[in-house]
């Protein structure tokens, strides 16, 4: 592996962004990307960042990237990290890139004290399943990510709205 993991910094934001959309391509999800490099920027490197970034860099260019941010357990009392996403550009892919950077996220996760760290995977996505299980990663089958938005969510905030009907 010859590329280098670095936190993000607001100059590699349009790469990052490039890097997202090739990843909604591979998930065939470019129709729900509606995310925008201001956005992005505002995220990681706003007033109230909602989360940070590390990238990869191979020869001058930007080649993976991890966005992270921290969630709480009420049951173990203690922070935890949450890979929201992470992107090796197939070219690198096979070099040890992808372990270094969940190495690099794994040590962020252990030196601020996390409980725990964890992230979702698509269950079609079998070789990622497969490289996190070979990484030590546990993928639950009993839980299931509940969401809510759009629409669903206006009507939910609305005060007096009925939820269902």
């Amino acid at each position: 592996m010859s590329a280098t993991i670095r936190a993000a910094t607001p100059a590699d934001v349009g790469a990052i962004h490039a890097l997202m959309y090739e990843l909604a391509e591979f998930e065939k999800l470019t129709h729900l990307f509606t995310g925008t490099p201001e956005l992005l920027g505002d995220a990681l490197f706003g007033t109230h960042p909602a989360a940070e970034a590390l990238v990869a860099e191979d020869a001058g260019k930007i080649v993976a990237y991890a966005v992270f941010f921290h969630n709480y357990s009420t049951f173990l009392g203690r922070r935890g990290l949450y890979l929201e996403d992470l992107y090796v550009q197939p070219t690198q892919r096979g070099t040890g890139l992808g372990t270094a950077m969940l190495r690099a996220l794994a040590a962020i996760a252990v030196e601020r004290k996390c409980a725990r760290f964890e992230w979702s995977v698509l269950d079609w996505n079998e070789p990622a399943i497969r490289f996190y299980e070979k990484m030590g990663a546990t993928v639950y089958s009993d839980w299931r990510i509940v969401r809510v938005t759009g629409d669903a969510l206006d009507k939910l905030a609305a005060p007096g709205e009925p939820v269902i009907g």
